[in-house]
Formats: structure tokens, C-alpha cells, sequence
């Protein structure tokens, strides 16, 4: 249909080896294989602005695919996007979950530690994977952190003649051929001494690796209420120390960034350890002293000063 025709009459066609050999028969202009960093191909795609371009993705290109991407850079008037069901639809309708209760997240280019936040005791999960290893780092993660018992469906080539869906627990995960192309259902079930992150401020100060230098979990309740975070504020936490209440602070909504400021080294480190640790891996560390370190960085919404 309209997909077709637009292939067929682009100038030019940007996609990955296998969209770009599915496509072999419609496509009239030049292929282009993404580069790695798909970004790099931003400024030659660019070039032909006022020209037609056609960009081949999987499922729907504004669920964690090549949409974004080049929202980024091009004007939405400029943008036709023809979606198909994404990874998650396709997922969720095999095993009859309903997608606003299930939690969704992407492991392609971020740290299996992204997880953490979501293993909650009896949550459902789908985690769109990076690649064929990313099964068996996901089991082998979900099982050092106590959810071992954790029912992971594995889903490979979604929706083409190359289907295939198995399912195993975490802990006996032994699947040794994996497509590249596939995403994970997890059924969440929790050991009574698994490491779950609670969802409110003011966690327990055992869970942070600290020296001493640390804010009291009564104390950080009540800063973190005062800073009041809202989606996709930035925090500059001065003297983070532990990085306790910068972590806490990302963990209060996906969208919120922060930067933690530190002099010293090994606490440096530490907190960047808590930050994987807990779910946060996206947590800045700037090591140097105040008010030097500043410089360069980028303005934040609230400031917390420790140290």
C-alpha cells in the first residue's frame, strides 16, 4: 500500500541490512545501510532535505526505534510515519497483557541495571533486548539480586516465519541459541531476601554503599520531599558522598536527570556503584571540587549541598 509506494519512489533508503534485504524489490534509489552510531547518518540524509527519504524500522518507529531519532533532527511537518504493531503490542497480545499495567523498558544501548527499579514483587515485564546475549545477562542478573524463580518468556523474530517463543525460569534460563532479534517477558516473583527498590523516598541506608558520608534515610525523606522533584527536572547534588539523594532523586521519575559533584575519588566511584546498583546508571558523576566543577555543566532545576 502507502508503504510500498513510498519506498519505491524515495531517493534515497536508510535501514538495516535486513529491512534494507526485505525491501530489495521496492527499492528504485540508493540503499544505505545505517551506520553505528545510527546518528552519523543524520547529516547525509540531511543533504537530501527536499527530496524524498524513506527510513525502514521494525514495528511502530516511536516506541524505542528510529522515530525519535529523526524527530530529533527533522521538523514532524516533514515526517509520515506508517507504524506497525511495536515489539510490545505484538508481546502483549500473545500472552494477554494488558500494556498500561505492564512495565516496558528498552536493554538497546542501556545497562541491564536499568531493570532494578522495575523487579517489583509479581510485575510483569517486557524488555526489548540488545542483542542474543541479553537473555542470559538478564537471567543471570535477575538471579544474583534474589528473583531467580522469576518466569522469563523469550520471544524471537515477532510476527514473521521465524517466530518462536520459549519459556523458562531465571535460574534454569539455558537457551544457547538465540535469535539476535528478540525482547523478554518477565514474570516478577521475588525471594524473601530479594534486593527490591522501593518506590518512595527515604531508603534504607543499607542499601547504599557508603563510608559515612551519607545522608540519613529520615533526613532524605525530607530533602527529597523539599526539592520536590517533577518528570525531567535536572538536580545538582553538591558533596555527593554516597550519591544517596541524587539517586533518590532520579529514581522519582524516569524522565529526571542529575549530577552529582565530588572531590573525592573513591567516593566518586562509590557513587556511580550505588547509582548501577539501584537502578539509576544515568546518574552524572563529576569529580572535582566546587565551585569549579560547575563549569560546563548543565543548569539544574534544584541544588542539594551535602558533604
Amino acid at each position: 500500500g502507502a508503504a510500498r509506494a513510498l519506498v519505491s519512489s524515495a531517493d534515497a533508503v536508510y535501514g538495516g541490512a535486513r529491512h534494507l534485504e526485505y525491501a530489495r524489490q521496492l527499492i528504485r534509489g540508493e540503499a544505505v545501510t545505517w551506520p553505528s552510531p545510527m546518528t552519523e547518518a543524520m547529516p547525509g540524509i540531511l543533504t537530501r532535505r527536499g527530496r524524498p527519504v524513506a527510513v525502514l524500522a521494525s514495528g511502530d518507529p516511536f516506541c524505542y526505534g528510529a522515530g525519535r531519532t529523526m524527530a530529533r533532527h527533522v521538523p514532524a511537518a516533514e515526517i509520515v510515519s506508517i507504524p506497525a504493531p511495536s515489539a510490545f503490542s505484538l508481546a502483549a497480545s500473545k500472552f494477554c497483557w494488558s500494556l498500561p499495567d505492564t512495565g516496558q523498558v528498552t536493554l538497546c544501548g542501556r545497562p541491564i541495571e536499568t531493570l532494578a527499579p522495575h523487579l517489583q514483587p509479581e510485575a510483569r515485564l517486557l524488555a526489548l533486548s540488545a542483542d542474543a546475549g541479553t537473555p542470559l545477562q538478564v537471567c543471570a542478573y535477575l538471579c544474583a539480586r534474589g528473583f531467580g524463580a522469576s518466569t522469563v518468556h523469550l520471544m524471537e523474530y515477532l510476527g514473521g516465519p521465524r517466530e518462536r517463543i520459549r519459556t523458562a525460569s531465571a535460574g534454569g534460563f539455558a537457551f544457547n541459541d538465540i535469535g539476535a532479534l528478540n525482547l523478554l517477558g518477565i514474570e516478577v516473583v521475588a525471594a524473601s531476601d530479594a534486593l527490591v527498590v522501593p518506590r518512595t523516598a527515604g531508603l534504607a541506608d543499607d542499601l547504599f554503599e557508603h563510608d559515612g558520608q551519607l545522608t540519613k534515610r529520615e533526613i532524605r525523606a525530607v530533602t527529597l520531599s523539599a526539592l520536590a522533584p517533577r518528570a525531567g527536572e535536572r538536580l545538582w547534588d553538591v558533596g555527593c558522598g554516597a550519591g544517596s539523594v541524587a539517586i533518590e532523586w532520579l529514581l522519582a521519575h524516569p524522565a529526571n536527570r542529575a549530577i552529582g559533584f565530588e572531590s573525592d575519588p573513591a567516593r566518586a566511584a562509590r557513587a556511580a556503584r550505588n547509582a548501577a546498583n539501584l537502578g539509576v546508571p544515568g546518574l552524572e558523576i563529576v569529580q572535582g571540587a566546587a565551585p569549579g566543577a560547575f563549569e560546563g555543566a548543565h543548569p539544574p532545576d534544584a541544588v542539594f549541598i551535602g558533604g
